[in-house]
C-alpha cells in the first residue's frame, strides 16, 4: 500500500505580462551551468528561454521540464490578452520536434534543476536577476503517495540510452565530469 509523505515542491512563476524580454534569466542560468562555474555564458545552455516575438509584444519566460520521447499531437492557438500563442510555447518540454531545452554540443536533454548548490541558493538565479518581477520563486508542501518504483534516474538513463546510445551519453559524462576535475 502507498504511503502519504510530505514533500516540497519548488516551482517558478511566470508572469508573462511583465516580462520585458531582457533575456538575463538566460544569461545568469547558462554561467551557473557552465564548466567551470561562470566562466562563459552561452543561452544554448540555458535551462529557461524567453520566446520573443518582439512586434507581437510577446515575451515568454519557459523553464526546461521533463524529457519526453515523443512529440506531442497539439498545435494550437492561444490568444490571451490580443496576443496569439503556440501550444509549443507553454511547453517545458524537451522533445524531438524543436531544439528547446537541448544541450547544444551532445543533443541531450536539459531541466531545470532551481540551481541546486552546495550550499544552497534562497533561490535560483534567473528569479533574482529578473527586475521587472516576471519570475517569482515559490516553495509549498504537499502531500503525495510515495509508491514503489524504479529510480527516477535508472528510467531516465535507460530512454536517453534508447534514444542517444549508449556512447553518446558516456561521452557527455566523460566531458561534463572530466572538465570539472580539470
Amino acid at each position: 500500500m502507498a504511503e502519504k509523505k510530505k514533500k516540497t515542491v519548488k516551482v517558478i512563476k511566470i508572469d508573462a505580462d511583465k516580462c520585458n524580454g531582457c533575456r538575463a534569466c538566460e544569461a545568469v542560468c547558462s554561467a551557473f551551468h557552465a564548466t567551470p562555474k561562470y566562466s562563459s555564458t552561452n543561452p544554448a545552455r540555458s535551462r529557461i528561454r524567453v520566446v520573443c516575438e518582439p512586434l507581437k509584444n510577446i515575451y515568454l519566460p519557459v523553464y526546461a521540464g521533463e524529457y519526453t520521447p515523443a512529440e506531442c499531437s497539439g498545435r494550437d492557438k492561444y490568444v490571451i490578452d490580443g496576443k496569439q500563442y503556440s501550444e509549443c510555447d507553454f511547453c517545458r518540454a524537451s522533445c524531438p520536434s524543436r531544439d528547446l531545452f537541448k544541450e547544444p554540443d551532445s543533443g541531450l536533454p536539459l531541466k531545470c534543476d532551481m540551481c541546486e548548490d552546495d550550499p544552497d541558493l534562497e533561490e535560483p538565479l534567473c528569479v533574482q536577476v529578473c527586475l521587472s518581477d516576471a519570475l517569482v520563486y515559490e516553495e509549498r508542501e504537499e502531500e503525495v503517495e510515495e509508491q514503489e518504483s524504479p529510480e527516477e534516474l535508472e528510467i531516465g538513463l535507460e530512454e536517453l540510452a534508447k534514444k542517444y546510445g549508449k556512447q553518446k551519453i558516456l561521452d557527455a559524462v566523460s566531458r561534463i565530469y572530466g572538465n570539472r576535475e580539470n
